[in-house]
């Protein structure tokens, strides 16, 4: 019987992370997918402008201009409330006999096509998709085109990806690229891009992914200033006060943003729920959510359309008091009721709008601070808490701006947004689709235990065995007798090496054949494959090879291929009950009361059943 004399490729040669020689070809891939994010931004953009232009205004540019003239004029005709139903009504037609998912506003399918798809994106996706978004955004819908862009970059990769031989993994990493490498083509952002990735889409943190990531946005990052504007999209020069009073003013507007991150989130699933209630076909629900988008822009032409000049505005401190209100109240409504209905477009403009007009009602009450000060904390808090995702959110408001003095103010405020929400909300808008279609996907990121314990850390030693020349007869006393507590046991040579294993299964077949009982326990399981691990292995390896093989028990050999201990499923669970028991058990080190007690029902030894 053949076992391993040696560590096992690779093994000797552990380091921090498992990034290999793939990463250059990946890394060459990724510089084309940051080329199709920032084309498919360009294209989307002038989409968008085109249509906006064509049905609001009769003229044929691709300028992005407010839908209806409404920044000059204050008001549109009463006529224009149908244009975003006329606009809703193509949609759930290409949705219905096109793609389905090109519903929605793009992340939770990009989620979505990472974690169960292997990360495979079809061709109409991304022909689709942008389309959709566009005829949406163009004809008032209040949406931001980046959701779109994510999606649509995210499978040009994606196809480009599938026309190589690439694993699951790979494929991802260039799905994510090309995500993100769309958002860094509409706001210039690529910091913040690479951590939404982290944050959000990689499910992840290996340098086999981040590398490709970065090099994709900073690829986008540089061709956009060739194609789209090259400085800040929205710059904000202003002062930032850094005080004990002005903290506090972050700490609160990132709490009010946080509720009100849980409240939009209620609204979108809400309405959601109400359309599916209707005795109609879901292809007609994005009209009725087009009907309520065109009130709204009858009550606040502001609210229509992606709304950059909105944002604009807001920083230079040029829409305070009443005028933001009824824009966050707008925008919210006709925002949540259109994306429950499940036309296309994206939430992260919105949620910047929203965001920066909070900060722009609730100034009068916070500390005194430049003009637009605080709907750039705004913005950013609203984005942080409703997304979940605070490092990405105050990345992007620092690049945005263009002022790293917010930072401090942002992620205060973000932080603190995050923290209302993950307390109030199991699910955030991303992930609440993902969970409603019956897939449960977790953002928690931590190390497997199991990934960085050794073999000789885990296993059980000295280990039981059994002499090679015991016969089958004395084995089957043994097992039969009281001083069998295992379920197998290795059996070694006269030099302590294993050979075999005999468990009860072996033991009662032995019992039901005629195989003669004086045979010993070495000629009786010759020819098996023994599964043996190496003790400097890694625990995770093993627990792979265990699964592979069938193998309940591995015996574990040293350097000269002695038996030197043994793992079961028994023991790889102990590892992950320490991890649970440093998560739930409390105790006081100093100070502590004579009898200190453990706030938790877990014993301090598992008594798991050996395997």
């Amino acid at each position: 019987m053949k076992t391993n004399q040696k560590p096992p490729a690779g093994v000797t040669s552990l380091g921090d992370f498992t990034t290999d020689r793939r990463l250059f070809p990946l890394s060459a891939l990724a510089v084309l997918a940051g080329t199709f994010g920032v084309a498919a931004g360009w294209l989307l953009l002038r989409m968008i402008g085109l249509i906006n232009n064509l049905v609001y205004y009769g003229i044929w540019s691709a300028a992005m201009l407010p839908p209806g003239g409404a920044v000059h004029h204050g008001h549109i005709a009463a006529w224009t409330i149908l244009i975003p139903a006329a606009g809703a009504v193509i949609i759930g037609i290409m949705a219905r006999y096109g793609s389905e998912k090109i519903r929605g506003h793009g992340i939770p399918e990009a989620i979505e096509a990472i974690m169960l798809g292997g990360s495979k994106l079809d061709l109409k996706v991304a022909i689709l998709k942008p389309i959709s978004s566009a005829i949406s955004i163009g004809t008032g819908g209040p949406f931001g085109a980046e959701g779109p862009i994510i999606m649509t970059g995210g499978a040009a990769a994606s196809l480009m990806a599938q026309c190589v031989s690439l694993t699951d993994a790979e494929r991802k990493t260039l799905l994510v690229a090309g995500a993100c490498a769309g958002m860094t083509a509409v706001f210039g952002t690529p910091v913040a891009a690479i951590l939404l990735a982290i944050e959000l889409l990689l499910f992840e943190l290996k340098p086999r992914s981040l590398v490709p990531v970065a090099v994709a946005c900073i690829t986008a990052a540089i061709e956009r200033r060739f194609v789209l504007t090259p400085a800040p999209l929205f710059p904000y020069t202003g002062s930032v006060t850094v005080d004990p009073l002005h903290a506090l003013g972050w700490v609160g507007l990132g709490l009010a943003a946080g509720f009100g991150s849980a409240l939009l989130t209620i609204m979108v699933y809400g309405a959601e729920d109400y359309f599916e209630k209707l005795p109609i076909h879901w292809m007609w629900w994005p009209v009725l959510g087009g009907i309520v988008v065109g009130i709204g822009g009858l009550i606040d032409p502001l609210a229509l359309g992606v709304g950059y000049p909105d944002i604009a505005h807001l920083l230079a401190g040029a829409l305070i008091g009443g005028a933001a209100l009824r824009l966050v109240l707008v925008k919210s409504v006709i925002w949540a009721v259109a994306l429950g209905s499940g036309t296309s477009g994206g939430v992260l403009a919105p949620l910047l709008i929203m965001g920066g007009a909070l900060g722009a009602v609730a100034a009068p009450i916070l500390p005194h601070a430049a003009p637009g000060f605080w709907a750039v904390v705004g913005m950013a808090a609203m984005m942080g808490g409703t997304m979940r995702a605070p490092l990405t959110s105050t990345l992007f408001a620092v690049e945005l701006t263009g002022n790293h003095l917010i930072l401090l103010p942002v992620i205060t405020a973000s932080m603190a947004s995050m923290a209302v929400t993950v307390l109030l909300m199991k699910r955030s808008i991303l992930t609440e689709k993902i969970a409603r279609r019956g897939h449960h996907l977790t953002r928690e990121y931590s190390i497997d235990p199991l990934a960085v314990a050794r073999a000789q850390d885990i296993m059980a030693s000295p280990a039981e065995t059994l002499a090679a020349d015991m016969t089958i007869d004395a084995a089957i006393a043994f097992f039969l007798g009281a001083d069998a507590q295992h379920r197998a046991y290795p059996i070694t040579d006269e030099a302590g090496r294993p050979i075999g294993l005999v468990s009860r299964a072996d033991i009662l077949a032995w019992l039901g054949n005629a195989m003669p009982r004086e045979t010993s326990l070495a000629t009786a399981t010759a020819g098996r494959a023994l599964v043996t691990a190496w003790s400097g292995e890694m625990a995770i390896t093993i627990a792979a090879r265990m699964i592979t093989e069938d193998a309940p028990r591995v015996p574990v050999i040293d350097d000269a291929g002695r038996l030197c201990g043994i793992i079961s499923r028994a023991d790889l669970l102990r590892v992950h009950h320490r991890v649970v028991a440093a998560e739930t058990r409390r105790e006081r080190f100093f100070l502590r009361r004579r009898a200190r007690r453990a706030i938790t029902d877990l014993p301090t030894q598992p008594a798991l059943e050996d395997a």
